[in-house]
């Protein structure tokens, strides 16, 4: 291919703010149209990154251009919906996080993916980041040895987002598929993706639309309920098939000091990120040695863009391949159906 013609679905805070900027960097591809359910939101986008057409569907925008693949940036809800028009029109995609709100969503996405032979990718951001893909090939080497364990948090002590992210109907959950699918695959990706068998959580809202003062919340589009009917904190334990674990918190308002954290510990050491410090043993001294594994100015929505469309290239396989955004929707549903029952969930 030379320049990947793309189409970008949903023209909110994650399309304007991430995408289409990243996009304006990279040679690579060209943005040939917008769509959103607000048509007037998509030719604001237009105008602002010089798209040449927008839409108000992405029927209209699948049947009224060419494209190679879609890059889908709507609210939750509309993933397996656009997924599934995207590739029965032949198109790849690309597809913001979390896969989907349920099983049933991500399946249908699946099935669609398969029987049409496009390519996917999910984007999670963060394996894109210099700092995970260097700790990651630090372990692929062998140096931590074994892995069996793993801490992962994304912590708010206050900052839950208004609008459609607190209302279940549109979003499918609260932190724990909003942030915590950034530390809880980060934390997967760095231990080689084993196979998850169960998953125990428990969830809570006892904060709720807190009116604190002094503190910046992510404004989120009104969606047509606009409830705050998801949870704002969680915690959990999954368990994998070879015996490792992995412990996650992710929480948008909690009576704590914000923390984004990600441990995975190993036989021989283990390896924590941001900073990047393995803690394992130098003649037979216990050592911590601090990797300087970022890049200035670097742009991990550029990264993940690079990635995506090397993949549509044949240079490079999935980033986030689609079995594996299928594992990672099991485990965010699964802690959920673990917190509503009170029962560990088996997968």
């Amino acid at each position: 291919m030379d320049k990947i013609k793309i189409g970008v679905v949903g023209a909110g805070n994650i399309s304007t703010n991430a995408h289409l900027p990243a996009y304006a960097k990279y040679d690579g591809a060209s943005v040939e149209a917008i769509c959103d359910t607000v048509p007037e939101r998509a030719k604001t986008a237009a105008e602002r990154f010089n798209i040449p057409r927008w839409y108000g569907s992405v029927e209209e925008m699948l049947e009224g251009c060419e494209l190679d693949a879609v890059d889908i940036c709507t609210w939750n809800n509309g993933h397996s919906t656009v997924a599934v028009s995207a590739a029965c029109a032949g198109k790849h995609i690309m597809c913001e996080k979390p896969m989907a709100r349920t099983m049933t969503e991500a399946q249908a996405m699946a099935d669609a993916v398969r029987n049409n032979k496009v390519k996917f990718m999910l984007a999670v951001p963060n394996r894109s980041c210099g700092e995970n893909r260097k700790a990651r090939e630090l372990i692929e080497s062998g140096a931590l040895g074994d892995i069996y364990f793993a801490r992962t948090s994304a912590v708010r002590r206050r900052g839950t987002p208004t609008g459609w992210f607190t209302d279940f109907k549109t979003s499918g959950g609260g932190p724990i598929i909003d942030i915590g699918v950034h530390r809880i695959d980060a934390a997967w990706y760095l231990m080689g993706c084993p196979k998850p068998v169960s998953v125990t959580a428990a969830t809570s809202n006892r904060i709720g639309d807190y009116q604190t003062k002094g503190v910046g919340r992510w404004q989120g589009t009104p969606c047509p309920d606009n409830k705050f009917d998801v949870e704002d904190s969680g915690a959990g334990c999954i368990r994998f098939e070879n015996g490792a674990i992995m412990l996650f918190e992710a929480t948008w308002a909690i009576n704590a000091p914000d923390s984004s954290e990600t441990l995975v510990c190993g036989s021989k050491a283990g390896i924590r990120l941001s900073p990047l410090t393995v803690f394992g043993e130098k003649d037979d001294y216990l050592s911590d040695e601090k990797i300087d594994a970022h890049a200035d100015g670097e742009d991990v929505f550029l990264n993940e863009i690079e990635a995506f469309c090397d993949y549509l290239r044949g240079k490079c396989p999935s980033r986030v391949p689609l079995d594996q955004a299928l594992t990672l929707q099991s485990m965010l549903n699964a802690a959920y159906e673990s917190a509503k029952t009170g029962k560990e969930i088996i997968l």
